[in-house]
């Protein structure tokens, strides 16, 4: 059982009410993410945990239950727990106790889940997330190790349902959450963030299509400032958006109930994402009814704070700590920075576009300069692309190396903006390096101010209605700037074509 379930929390003025018949509400939201361990081999066996193998094919005798197997801890299983507890700026407790959780279900083949109940792995910890520009921190229950069940099968036949036990045994890392969201919104950038921690820290890859992160949302609803309502838990909700549609229609759900004077009963609900609604599955269990005790062939697990540390030492830089120096070495955005290390090979790939710009040149892309220019281009002009064209990063047609020349070429004046997208687009479907390719075509822009001032001086002459339009209205000095670049095939310097422009019209 969560301690979402038991703990209250101080009544707050929220932002997020939700408008029902008869007043304002509040959702609570409390969350277990199951998250699975990166590890080649399961918690308590050396079976393999690679997806998409032949069913029953990845099982041992431990993960069958045969009689007299024993369990042996996994200690890489071990370590990726500390490392996403360090990551979570959690409690890691140096002692802790594998527990026996019993129920009975026919993918689970012992009869009962080895988990942690009173003495997990790790503490308290807290996630930051931001919402429409807020930082807003959610509070970490625990985390502990437990062991997958297998996985039922009931739509290949009429009169059977069949069990695959490759998934049983494999480590899971559940992460509970103390109930501090307080709308969909939140819940889906607190799930989002905890998946971008442990893929930088890489002790889950976050892969929701094969099952690797999954989240149970307790949802219940209260009058602001009231104690906590009655919860419902939806169980193993398996995408960031059904979390949010779910979260809203079981928070409607219960609005209506309590209002038409019904009362909420404690329940296990699923979600069903056609028909938009949750449905019940069982009465939710306590934890007594799991009879939990310490598992008497597991010893409870001991380390030093020197392995602690050293696990600490080598831990890789994190989302915030990344954000907060694009944003002072670059001078980015909050914005712009949150974008870039969303992903952690999307910020590798922004900080590679600097390593790859020229160097020894005057104005030169180097770190802590154009760091502006350079997100632009990598949020929107590359990212842009790979969205529209179902890529990523790892698969871009223009690599760190092409970006940064081409960047390059910006900043020390060789090409402008407009020559810098066609440019682009070369890169994108021919490949070859930025600056062979500018030279080969001719694409330098112009800064020579004799020719420009010819241009400019064509167009004036050629157009003496708009020259007093522009007088009178300085605005229509773009106008002007658009021809010159037209008639130049878009090569002139756009800067040398203002001051040029400005000084001829008298602005």
């Amino acid at each position: 059982m969560s301690a979402a379930a038991k703990t209250q929390v101080k009544p707050e003025k929220s932002k997020n009410l939700v408008r029902g018949a008869t007043g304002d509400w509040e959702v609570v939201i409390g969350m277990e993410v199951h998250a699975q361990v990166a590890s080649n081999s399961k918690l308590f066996s050396g079976s393999s945990t690679a997806f998409g193998a032949e069913p029953n094919s990845h099982v041992s005798l431990v993960d069958a239950a045969m009689p007299g197997m024993l369990p042996v801890i996994n200690e890489e299983c071990v370590k990726q727990a500390i490392r996403t507890g360090l990551g979570l700026k959690a409690k890691i407790n140096r002692r802790s106790v594998f527990d026996r959780k019993n129920y009975f279900y026919p993918d689970l083949p012992q009869g009962y889940q080895i988990s942690q109940y009173k003495q997990p792995v790790v503490g308290e910890g807290e996630v930051e997330i931001d919402i429409d520009g807020e930082a807003k921190r959610v509070g970490i229950e625990r985390l502990h190790l437990e062991q997958d069940a297998g996985k039922s099968i009931h739509d290949q036949s009429p009169e059977y349902s069949y069990v695959d036990l490759n998934r049983s045994g494999v480590a899971l890392m559940e992460i509970v959450s103390k109930p501090d969201m307080r709308s969909a919104k939140e819940a889906q950038a607190y799930v989002t963030k905890l998946r971008t921690i442990m893929r930088y820290l890489g002790t889950c890859d976050g892969d929701m299509e094969k099952g690797n992160l999954r989240a149970d949302v307790n949802v219940s609803v209260r009058r602001p400032g009231d104690e906590l309502g009655t919860r419902c838990e939806i169980k193993n909700v398996n995408s960031i958006r059904f979390i949010g549609q779910a979260i809203e229609v079981e928070a409607r759900r219960q609005i209506e109930i309590i209002e038409e004077g019904g009362t909420i009963d404690q329940e296990t609900r699923l979600f069903d994402s056609v028909k938009g609604e949750t449905r019940s599955m069982r009465s939710k269990e306590e934890a007594h009814d799991y009879r939990y005790f310490p598992d008497p062939d597991l010893l409870p697990l001991e380390f030093s704070q020197a392995y602690v540390d050293d696990l600490k030492q080598h831990l890789p830089e994190l989302p915030d700590e990344k954000r907060a120096r694009f944003m002072k070495e670059y001078g980015l955005s909050a914005y712009d920075a949150g974008v870039l290390v969303a992903e952690r090979e999307s910020a590798d790939f922004f900080e590679a576009v600097f390593d790859f710009a020229p160097p020894g040149k005057p104005g030169a892309l180097a770190k802590g300069r154009d760091g502006k220019l350079a997100a632009n281009w990598v949020i929107n002009e590359l990212f842009g692309r790979l969205n529209k064209e179902g890529k990523d990063v790892a698969t871009s047609p223009v690599s760190a190396k092409q970006l940064g020349g081409l960047v390059g070429l910006i900043t020390d004046g060789t090409i402008s903006g407009k020559i810098a997208k066609d440019l682009f687009e070369i890169l994108w479907t021919e490949g070859g390096d930025p600056a062979a390719i500018v030279e080969a075509r001719g694409m330098k822009q112009v800064t020579d101010m004799g020719a420009i001032e010819k241009a400019v001086d064509e167009i004036i002459a050629a157009n003496p209605d708009k020259v007093e339009q522009a007088k009178a209205k300085p605005n229509m000095l773009g106008w002007f700037t658009g021809q010159v670049l037209k008639a130049s095939g878009g090569k002139a310097n756009p800067a040398a074509v203002n001051e040029l422009l400005k000084r001829k019209l008298g602005i």
